[in-house]
């Protein structure tokens, strides 16, 4: 998977952190203030009441350049990340499994769900204060900031999630990957219990190969 792929599958998991690779219930590190335990407790309800959702997103890449699409979800388990022409990217997770598809190349790659940062997404039951991918909170200037982390084996943070306050709605998130680079992804026009076609759901193909077509026979 090429390196924005990967980017933007870690950065939409974390979006709504969920159950998987979540530690049992027990003292944590960082110790949460009474504030702090009270926002992400204000999230973790803000994040359980979306069911569905459809929105436009803008993605921004560590090099600068720009792609734009629209995401769906519906828990649990399935999300779409449709991109806007000329990209040929389409993202989607269902049944388990990821299918990552580029129509210009005719490629399709798929993973298993718990093998990627999007194991995160998709559970209707989600505690941020219980979840060991989460690293911090904040709340200034009218925005909430939710510093996590792609893996519990990671020692810092690399995912920041900015919602608007006090009336809580996601806005956008930020990755840091493995290489250094920045690629943030802001949410336009979101639509939480969004009437959503099952069909988007549906597992993409590779574009039928066509066959070479024959030499006419001598003399035609």
């Amino acid at each position: 998977m090429r390196r924005s792929v990967l980017a933007f599958a870690a950065i939409a998991a974390v979006t709504f952190l969920g159950a998987a690779g979540q530690a049992p219930p027990q003292r944590l590190t960082p110790a949460y203030s009474d504030e702090q335990k009270a926002e992400l407790d204000k999230i973790s309800a803000y994040l359980n009441g979306i069911h569905s959702l459809k929105a436009r997103f803008v993605q921004i890449g560590p090099e600068g350049g720009t792609d734009s699409g629209t995401l769906f979800i519906q828990k649990p388990g399935q999300i779409r990340f449709e991109y806007n022409p000329p990209s040929a990217l389409l993202i989607v997770a269902t049944n388990g499994r990821v299918y990552v598809k580029n129509s210009r190349l005719n490629t399709l790659d798929t993973y298993d769900l718990s093998d990627t940062p999007l194991g995160l997404l998709l559970n209707q039951n989600v505690d941020l204060k219980l979840n060991r991918a989460v690293m911090g909170v904040n709340d200034q200037n009218g925005m909430v900031t939710v510093q996590a982390r792609t893996s519990t084996n990671r020692n810092n943070s690399n995912i920041t999630m900015l919602f608007s306050s006090p009336g809580l709605e996601l806005r956008q998130w930020t990755v840091r990957d493995n290489q250094g680079g920045n690629t943030t992804v802001a949410l336009q026009s979101v639509e939480p219990g969004a009437a959503i076609d099952p069909n988007l759901f549906t597992p993409p193909q590779k574009a039928p190969r066509t066959a070479r077509q024959s030499p006419a026979p001598a003399g035609q």
